[in-house]
């Protein structure tokens, strides 16, 4: 996978200061929407339950109907959170017109949209992953009217 991105955020310009993430994905929004959609954990948990990731609005509705089996493995539940949250945003920049992500300067993926609002999508992926609420498809309805 190609993502030229990468290589400018990885690269130091000199050895004590790095390019910071957000600015490379002002550089390469393209292969940001692609690395922040693989979700791979999401995916895999999701294949075992026979819910394709298909990122649509209907997916987001059968994740919230599985069963919480990751709850039980304090391991993999974190991780499961933050790849929800990484989903939920891929859907939302994917079908909300304007939708689009953007990067705290403390590193943290969000979604803005049209509006100006931001949605923290990876904390909504965690409250998701550890109690079940707001449902992933909750969200994006709320930030789908805004």
């Amino acid at each position: 996978m190609n993502m030229s991105f990468l290589d400018k955020w990885r690269r130091r310009q000199h050895a004590h200061r790095s390019v910071p993430l957000a600015e490379s994905v002002r550089a390469d929004p393209g292969s940001v929407v692609e690395l922040l959609s693989e979700c791979e954990l999401l995916r895999t948990q999701a294949a075992t339950a026979g819910v394709e990731l298909d990122d649509s609005v209907r997916s987001l509705e059968l994740l919230d109907q599985l069963q919480p089996v990751w709850r039980d493995d304090p391991e993999v539940a974190p991780w499961l959170g933050n790849d929800a949250g990484l989903y939920l945003g891929t859907v939302l920049v994917r079908t909300v017109r304007g939708a689009v992500w953007h990067v705290w300067p403390n590193g943290q993926p969000v979604v803005r949209l049209e509006s100006g609002r931001e949605v923290d999508v990876v904390a909504a992926g965690h409250a998701w992953a550890d109690v079940g609420a707001p449902e992933l498809s909750q969200v994006y309805a709320e930030a789908s009217e805004a």
